[in-house]
Formats: structure tokens, C-alpha cells, sequence
């Protein structure tokens, strides 16, 4: 493969795409965690999908968008959802967990009602509901470049809010954090890197990289910010060597990722019980 990233340009997209993302995803994601939104990504990416399939369909029917990535048109969805789970959770404010499957069912149907108006399609969905490196392109690692300087540039400046409001809102409320500004920008970024991270996990995994690498960097990291840095080690790791191995076993990248990230909080579960026994 090390050959191959200097001669063909799809290895070069999806390894460098597979960097980024397996950095901003699992960073983010810390925040998603300790805010108990961790089925957002589950729901935001069948959002996702149902912009895809409605992108497909216009192209079919219509023979409007035709030759755009229909990714873009998911990406406008998922910003869409976002939204509207961060109003449904001020609607339901002593069931916020609510907003999330409200969302996700809503994204199910709408893709099922797309696909059934468009009779199917030509395009294989199978690359979006798993993946698939082929699919990177030079256009997309642009856009996806993009989306991390907002992502690194946002949690640079609003680290401190983000970071009081995901422990004690009241408390940040109370000490004049803007928590409606924050929360918009959080829901933003969060819709943007679940579209982003699709091309390389796609629409069923995603939500196993901005997971995974956090539950595993808990369980042996000292404080939030180690916390941080570890889930971004370990979420390089499995895009890394998911990538690596899924071209030497002809595996699906998306799901060899998910494999080692378990492979990972298994091991990170069980240096932590072989720690505590030998204190």
C-alpha cells in the first residue's frame, strides 16, 4: 500500500481523509459523550442518508443535481437535523433523550419513501451505508479539510464553554456563557464531521468513530484533556490500520475500522483491570 499512495490518487484521498477524520471525529466526540449524546451520530446519519437518497432521486427523476455529489445535498440534511433535535430537546426539556430517536425515525422514513419514489437506483447505496475508499475524491478531501479547520478552529476558541456546558449547564448559563450560541455551533459541527466521516465509515458506522475511541481513552485517561488527546491517538490507530489492513484482506474499510476500535476498548478495558489488580 505504501507504493500504491504515491501512484494512485483514490489511495492518497482516502488515506488523508482517513487522517482527518479519525482526528476530528473522536475529538468532537468527547464532547458528545460527556454530553450523553452519543446515539446523535445513529441519528444524524440516517438523516443524512434520507439527503443522499433525495439527492438520487431529483438526479432520477428530474435530471436536476446531476453530476453533484450527493453528499453535499446529505450534508444540508444533517446540518437540518441537528437543528431540529436542538429545538426538540428545549421542546421536551425533562426528556431531551427524546429529540435523538425522534430524529432518527424520521431520517428512516424519509430515506425508505425516497428509495421506494425512485424505485431504487442505479447508484450502489451499499458505498454509503458502509463506505467506501474508492469513492474519496480530491474534491471531497478539500471539503472535508474544511470542515476540520472549523471543527479545530471552534473548539479552539469555545473550549471553555463547550466545556462548562457539558458538565453543568446551569452553572455555565449562570456565569453568562451565550449557551444558545454554543450549542448551535457544537450541533453544526457535529452534523458536518458525521457527513464527512461517512465517506470513509459510512452511514451505519459512523457513529462507532466518534464512540468508540472516547469510551476507550476513559477508561484509562486521567482528566478531560488527556481524555482528548487519547481518544485522537486511538481513533488514528483504527482508521490507520483499518485502512492498511482492509487493503492487504480485501476487508470493507469502514467495518475493519470498527473492528479495531473494539479491539482497542478491549484492550484498554483490560489494561485497566490488570492495572487496579496489581494496586
Amino acid at each position: 500500500m505504501i507504493s500504491g499512495l504515491f501512484q494512485y490518487e483514490f489511495l492518497q484521498n482516502a488515506f488523508l481523509t482517513g487522517i482527518i477524520i479519525g482526528a476530528i471525529a473522536p475529538l468532537l466526540g468527547v464532547f458528545v459523550v460527556v454530553r450523553r449524546l452519543s446515539l446523535i451520530a445513529d441519528a444524524l446519519s440516517h438523516v443524512t442518508l434520507a439527503g443522499i437518497a433525495f439527492s438520487l432521486l431529483l438526479e432520477k427523476k428530474l435530471g436536476v443535481l446531476s453530476g453533484l455529489n450527493p453528499l453535499y445535498m446529505g450534508m444540508g440534511f444533517s446540518v437540518a437535523g441537528a437543528l431540529f433535535i436542538e429545538r426538540l430537546r428545549s421542546v421536551y426539556k425533562h426528556y431531551q433523550e427524546l429529540a435523538i430517536p425522534i430524529i432518527l425515525s424520521g431520517g428512516i422514513g424519509l430515506s425508505a419513501i425516497f428509495i421506494s419514489i425512485a424505485h431504487g437506483f442505479n447508484t450502489d447505496l451499499f458505498s454509503y451505508l458502509f463506505g467506501s475508499v474508492s469513492a474519496v475524491t480530491r474534491t471531497d478531501l478539500w471539503i472535508i479539510l474544511g470542515i476540520s479547520l472549523f471543527v479545530i478552529v471552534a473548539i479552539r476558541l469555545l473550549f471553555k464553554e463547550l466545556f462548562l456546558l457539558s458538565f453543568d449547564e446551569e452553572h455555565a448559563k449562570a456565569s453568562g456563557v451565550p449557551a444558545k450560541f454554543v450549542h448551535f455551533i457544537f450541533i453544526i459541527m457535529v452534523a458536518l464531521v458525521i457527513a464527512a466521516s461517512m465517506r470513509i465509515v459510512g452511514i451505519l458506522l459512523v457513529s462507532s468513530l466518534m464512540t468508540l475511541p472516547v469510551a476507550a481513552s476513559i477508561r484509562i485517561a486521567k482528566g478531560f484533556k488527556q481524555t482528548m488527546i487519547y481518544s485522537v491517538i486511538f481513533g488514528e490507530a483504527a482508521v490507520v490500520g483499518g485502512l492498511f489492513l482492509s487493503y492487504y484482506l480485501d476487508w470493507a474499510p469502514g467495518g475493519t475500522i470498527v473492528l479495531l476500535s473494539i479491539l482497542i476498548l478491549l484492550l484498554s478495558i483490560l489494561y485497566k483491570n490488570i492495572r487496579l489488580r496489581i494496586l
